[in-house]
């Protein structure tokens, strides 16, 4: 972020407001969004002083309301429409100005973190691309651009309220994670996003394994679908080991809020391929104690290289 854009954030959402909607209803609506959603990152945030932990849901509020937007009922129209209303708020939050309850739970940590608006753009645009969708054998640039807006973006606003220096290695760091989360994602729900049309995996590693087909059902069974699975397991196991080496250049206890998530789901990871390629639609699933004691493990000390 240039020092033009911190001074930015920091100017244009004044410290109270122009809203019928009380910061503290906001507030508790945005604890109230992720307590419903039975996410297990919410927890891993218990670490985070109030004021963090407040502006970290408020920003996953922001996320939830948007993806609903995204994955719910409706044709694409409407749900652009209803996105480019969502644009239109980021607009008038940065100018002093929200309308929206979850928009004032955000005004207060924009101002105290500097969270700059390009990545709350960014993030409507990737669920623009979903919603235009669905979205089958993207490119590997296309995938990258969806990963950095659906995902990139997450780890950038968060980045500076976990209290993080700024920098070549915090970025990498939020990046790579977002990356290693997303991929990992991606083979972990293969079936469920068959299911409603949608298919994210690469059209070069399709093609490069002689899968030409549209159809994200019929594309799961053809015979080269395991090494698709393989490689992309690969490109998702890559990532996870530049979270690590980014974790040599920070402290990593300014990001160990974040470190729960990645032990859980690099936990996935190591059960799909412990499944083996060929059985992509046998589900995978942890264990809410799973979880736990995966997460409480890379929490109290950070993972190392391997």
């Amino acid at each position: 972020m240039t020092m033009d854009t911190a001074q930015q954030t920091l100017r244009d959402p004044p410290e109270t407001p122009k809203s019928s909607i009380g910061r503290t209803a906001a507030t508790a609506h945005a604890r109230r969004v992720v307590s419903r959603s039975g996410t297990s990152f919410a927890w891993g945030m218990r670490v985070l002083s109030k004021e963090k932990r407040d502006a970290i849901y408020a920003v996953y509020a922001y996320c939830r309301e948007i993806d609903d937007i995204a994955d719910g009922e409706g044709d694409a129209q409407a749900k652009l429409a209803a996105l480019d209303d969502w644009r239109q708020e980021i607009d008038r939050l940065y100018q002093g100005q929200p309308t929206k309850i979850t928009a004032v739970a955000l005004a207060k940590p924009i101002r105290r973190f500097s969270l700059p608006k390009k990545e709350f753009l960014l993030l409507i645009d990737g669920m623009e691309m979903d919603a235009n969708g669905p979205i089958v054998a993207p490119s590997l640039d296309e995938l990258h651009a969806y990963c950095r807006r659906v995902a990139g973006a997450v780890g950038m606003l968060s980045m500076p309220i976990f209290g993080a220096p700024p920098g070549e290695a915090s970025d990498g760091f939020a990046l790579s994670l977002a990356n290693a989360l997303q991929f990992t994602n991606i083979l972990r729900d293969l079936q469920e996003d068959a299911k409603i049309g949608r298919l994210y995996l690469p059209r070069e590693l399709l093609t490069k394994n002689n899968i030409t087909g549209n159809n994200p059902l019929t594309v799961l069974d053809e015979p080269g679908f395991s090494r698709v699975c393989e490689e992309f397991g690969a490109m998702a196991a890559a990532f996870f080991q530049e979270v690590r080496a980014a974790l040599d250049h920070i402290d990593w206890r300014t990001v160990r809020p974040a470190l729960p998530m990645m032990g859980v789901y690099e936990q996935y990871l190591n059960r799909i391929k412990a499944r083996g390629w060929d059985n992509v639609k046998q589900p995978i699933t942890l264990s809410k104690t799973q979880k736990l004691v995966t997460g409480l493990r890379y929490a109290i000390a950070p993972p190392l290289k391997s």
